[in-house]
């Protein structure tokens, strides 16, 4: 049984479950991965009794099938071998301190019914995290671990921590998001701060959803989806960033919000590629003077690619002369890719 497989065959719920880890233990006498599957379901979920007695099992190297949180399921896991970790889409699976995923091959999946077809928007399977207790956590998760997988899972950080100004800290190799919803809903004062750090290498994020609506930025600063910023994680800087399919969001208090931005003239590295990818401000909001900024100057190293996406209630799509390139309706960077009312 394959990914999509198993996405289309667990429930949006805590039931179901059955057929799925029988073809994961069987698979036509061969497993999907030659990892282990974990399955988080919090100890506190009605449906927690009846899991461990109907699913539990102890695996050769002592770890339990049925975990109780994320972190343990995580701790769990062994880099490199392909383990899965199935997460329950009843509620949130909440954490206290950010979730550092360091190992290799590692593969997270909600059991919510998203398929393909979706953008991540309301996720079930959710990863949520309010103050840390570490007063050094930049995000609610950190990967930098080498081919990396994640779906139907929405990463939710609502903490104030001054250092924890982003969601999701990316500096892996490989990593593949998809149908995965990426939102911060504090720090909306805060200039560079986002839902995403772009610092990974050859990442590829693919029917997501980044950012909100609904929350209203502060007036004249960048406080972009995307933030490119070269080695905020030590050692790492983005290369090859691929998005497709994806939806960007914003209530922007002024004309300097945007949803993409690079704070410096080397954060871009090869290209960062959005392919079909559409960038909303919220018509209750102002309109965002460029929808793709690059705050630091011209990328020297690299460029930023749009290929048939559109942005709508924007002035511009991006400034000229930054390295930013457009490929849409027309060839002016400015105006390709601005939807018009009427």
């Amino acid at each position: 049984m394959n990914r999509a497989q198993i996405n289309s065959e667990v429930t949006h719920g805590n039931l179901g479950l059955e057929k799925v880890l029988n073809a994961l233990a069987l698979a036509d006498g061969l497993p999907p991965t030659e990892g282990n599957t974990y399955v988080v379901i919090p100890a506190t979920d009605t449906a927690y009794g009846e899991y461990v007695n109907r699913y539990q099992e102890i695996y050769a190297d002592g770890t339990a099938r049925i975990q109780t949180s994320v972190s343990t399921a995580y701790d769990a896991t062994t880099t490199n071998r392909g383990d899965l970790i199935l997460l329950s889409g009843a509620g949130a699976h909440a954490i206290t301190s950010m979730l550092t995923v360091a190992k290799n091959r590692i593969h997270f999946i909600g059991m919510n019914l998203r398929g393909g077809n979706g953008v991540g928007m309301g996720a079930r399977s959710r990863i949520t995290m309010g103050d840390s207790t570490v007063a050094a956590d930049i995000a609610l998760m950190q990967n930098t671990g080498v081919g990396n997988t994640f779906d139907n899972i929405k990463f939710d950080s609502s903490s104030t921590e001054a250092l924890s100004i982003w969601g999701v800290a990316e500096g892996g190799e490989y990593t593949i998001y998809r149908n995965c919803e990426f939102y911060k809903s504090t720090d909306l004062a805060v200039t560079l701060s986002g839902e995403l750090l772009e610092n990974g290498d050859s990442c590829q994020y693919i029917n997501c959803s980044f950012g909100s609506s609904a929350n209203a930025v502060t007036t004249g600063i960048i406080h972009p989806c995307v933030e490119f910023k070269r080695e905020v994680i030590t050692g790492k800087f983005s290369r090859d960033a691929y998005f497709k399919d994806c939806l960007f969001l914003r209530k922007a208090g002024g004309t300097a919000n945007s949803f993409v931005n690079a704070t410096g003239v080397n954060d871009v590295n090869r290209m960062a590629m959005f392919k079909n990818c559409d960038f909303v401000a919220n018509e209750l909001g102002s309109v965002p003077a460029e929808a793709i900024t690059c705050s630091g100057g011209k990328q020297e190293r690299g460029a930023i690619m749009l290929s048939d996406s559109t942005c709508f209630n924007c002035t511009l799509m991006t400034e000229a002369s930054v390295g930013v390139f457009v490929s849409g309706p027309t060839s002016v960077h400015n105006t390709s890719g601005i939807a018009k009312d009427g």
